[in-house]
């Protein structure tokens, strides 16, 4: 998957530099330039040195404020719309690295030991029967760092390239969106870590817990949507050819699913839940009761 997702962004690049829209192409190069920077020495060169891939852990959020600092410094829009959506995608990344560094010097975790997470991908890898498990990895990494070059960096570069000086209804949804889902996650996190302080080896199902196994990761996948769906009027008023357009357009909407299929499958709550069956007692019975992504009421 992760040499799939590494050529469609490949692709998506080059589509946008085919575009012939000035403002955007300038963006875009400029943050290719910076984010092959940035997991070059941050998550790359660590990886082939310790076999480690945590490391993606801080490079990918700084890799995401770096983006917020460009919308800011090289966007067209006015200033206050750049100081919106840039600061949407610097209070992202910086809360997510600089909360990711700090867990790092105090658990070990990433600068001496992986994340299991990251163990489950090689497991599976391992499972599989590939002989190219660490080509495999270093793909993984680098798809993150590619989803930062385009899709992930898309809806905050077409907000920033808008000339229109108003926000519109869908933009305020879209920000609303972002901000809910950002409450919701922090109440997420400080009712898991309630619990844990409580019984750190027991399940949490109290408060968001009760209706979701993971409703931290569902918040994060609706902060990224909530992005997508206020840069769809700047989709929409992109003036280039059709076929640059629906390519684009793909690209924008595919930063929502690329975050659900990697907060679900790849680092989120299958890897977390294989851990919680084997470690946690109830938790079978938890699983069976309660929606693993999206909320609803348990099951009797």
């Amino acid at each position: 998957m992760s040499i799939s997702l590494n050529i469609f962004f490949m692709f998506l690049f080059g589509t946008i530099l085919c575009s012939g829209h000035e403002g955007l192409i300038n963006l875009v190069t400029i943050n290719a330039l910076l984010q092959l920077g940035l997991f070059t020495f941050i998550a790359c060169i660590p990886f082939l040195k310790t076999r480690r891939v945590s490391y993606v852990d801080i490079a990918w959020p700084f890799g995401v404020a770096l983006i917020g600092l460009q919308i800011i410094l090289f966007g067209d829009a006015e200033l206050w719309r750049k100081l919106i959506i840039g600061g949407i995608y610097l209070f992202i990344g910086l809360r997510m690295g600089v909360g990711a560094v700090v867990f790092a010097k105090k658990t070990g975790v990433i600068f001496k030991t992986e994340f299991p997470r990251y163990q489950y991908r090689r497991m599976l890898l391992e499972q599989k029967g590939s002989n190219q498990v660490e080509l495999h990895l270093l793909a993984e990494i680098w798809a993150q760092g590619a989803a930062n070059i385009t899709a992930l960096a898309l809806p905050g570069f077409l907000i920033a390239i808008r000339p229109d000086a108003d926000l519109s209804y869908i933009e305020i949804v879209g920000i609303s969106l972002w901000a809910l889902a950002y409450v919701i996650e922090s109440i997420a996190d400080g009712q898991k870590l309630y619990f844990s302080t409580k019984n750190a080896k027991g399940v949490c199902n109290i408060g968001l817990w009760k209706y979701s196994r993971h409703p931290n990761y569902f918040a994060e996948w609706l902060v990224w949507t909530g992005v997508v769906v206020a840069s769809l009027p700047s989709l929409m008023a992109l003036n280039v050819t059709p076929m640059i357009w629906w390519i684009i357009t793909l690209g924008t909407l595919s930063a929502s699913l690329m975050l659900y299929i990697t907060l679900v499958y790849l680092t989120g709550a299958k890897p977390a839940e294989y851990y919680s069956a084997r470690k946690r007692s109830g938790y079978r019975e938890y699983q069976d009761k309660t929606n693993m992504f999206f909320p609803w009421f348990p099951r009797s």
